[in-house]
């Protein structure tokens, strides 16, 4: 009767790998239990969701490495793994799921970076922006409900609108990553989707540092005017202040990412018998929904659903 603050499936969002194949299944050793599955499993999932009450899938390609290349040219073809995973969770629950799909070229680049570089290695802003908006652009021809820039370009947000409206996906929705911080959570992640093993460098000079907080508010306020729907803050707990300064300031839905690094950490305490993992998923989910959250992306989505539906 006194509690302020309530966790729901409708919270979540559901992050899942895909990868290429029939009925394959390939497990994640640096994200235990979890896994990239091909098409057909991102399908089935899908409709687990859709049972659990989770509204939204996310979806990340392992793209494999022969479909790699300097300029990320994968990303545009309308066949490539992640257009085809849209149509296999299309096929088989309609429209009954939200997709929330990523843009950004780290999954197609041989260099693991989220854009194009030149020869000393820089990332290039507005080249890499007019291929992310093709991105943007196939994606949405494929089916997905929200494009979600995470590649942290600036102005991609704006120009990804325009084309967008443009082409009449006037109802596709942009879920910007605002502040999305260069973070040492992001290692099983970049395993996940193959990109860990090839990044040359770091993304210092385009992700947020740690340290600042302001800086975020005036990447969302750019961001937001732009055109955003609603705005991300990756990771997730070690960032909850910038959640309630984001959600407090703006009127807009704010995300935040539960990343890969968070999920490992709560798995290694499991493992060292220092901790009850579901008590800690719901613990954690809950300060991100207690701290402003509109969603959370998170890869104990299934878990967490069933565990509230009991």
């Amino acid at each position: 009767m006194h509690c302020e603050t309530v966790l729901q499936p409708a919270d979540l969002i559901w992050p899942l790998f895909v990868t290429d194949g029939k009925g394959a299944e390939e497990p994640i050793p640096s994200l235990p239990g979890v896994s990239r599955w091909s098409s057909d499993g991102i399908a089935l999932r899908a409709k687990a969701a859709v049972e659990q009450g989770i509204p939204c899938i996310a979806l990340f390609p392992n793209t494999q490495p022969d479909r790699r290349s300097e300029n990320g040219i994968e990303a545009l073809n309308p066949d490539n793994l992640m257009c085809r995973a849209i149509r296999a969770v299309r096929d088989a629950v309609g429209d009954d799921i939200g997709i929330l799909t990523d843009v950004a070229l780290d999954p197609y680049t041989s260099h693991g970076q989220d854009g194009l570089i030149d020869d000393a290695g820089y990332v290039l802003n507005d080249d890499t922006v007019e291929v992310l908006v093709g991105q943007a652009l196939n994606q949405a021809a494929a089916g997905a409900d929200i494009i979600a820039p995470s590649d942290m370009m600036d102005g991609r947000i704006g120009t990804i609108r325009s084309a967008l409206e443009s082409e009449s996906h006037v109802n596709v929705q942009i879920m910007s990553y605002a502040a999305k911080y260069a973070s040492a959570f992001y290692g099983p992640f970049r395993d996940a989707v193959g990109s860990g093993g090839l990044l040359k460098g770091d993304k210092k000079t385009y992700q947020m540092d740690p340290a600042n907080g302001e800086e975020a508010l005036r990447e969302v306020a750019m961001d937001i005017e732009e055109g955003a729907d609603s705005v991300m803050v990756k990771p997730g707990l070690p960032y909850l202040d910038i959640v309630r300064a984001v959600k407090d300031r703006f009127e807009v839905p704010v995300f935040a990412y539960q990343v890969s690094g968070e999920y490992a950490m709560i798995e290694a305490a499991v493992a060292a018998g220092v901790g009850d993992r579901n008590a800690l998923v719901l613990e954690t989910l809950l300060s991100f929904k207690r701290a402003g959250c509109s969603g959370i992306l998170t890869y104990y989505a299934d878990l967490a659903a069933r565990l509230l539906n009991e």
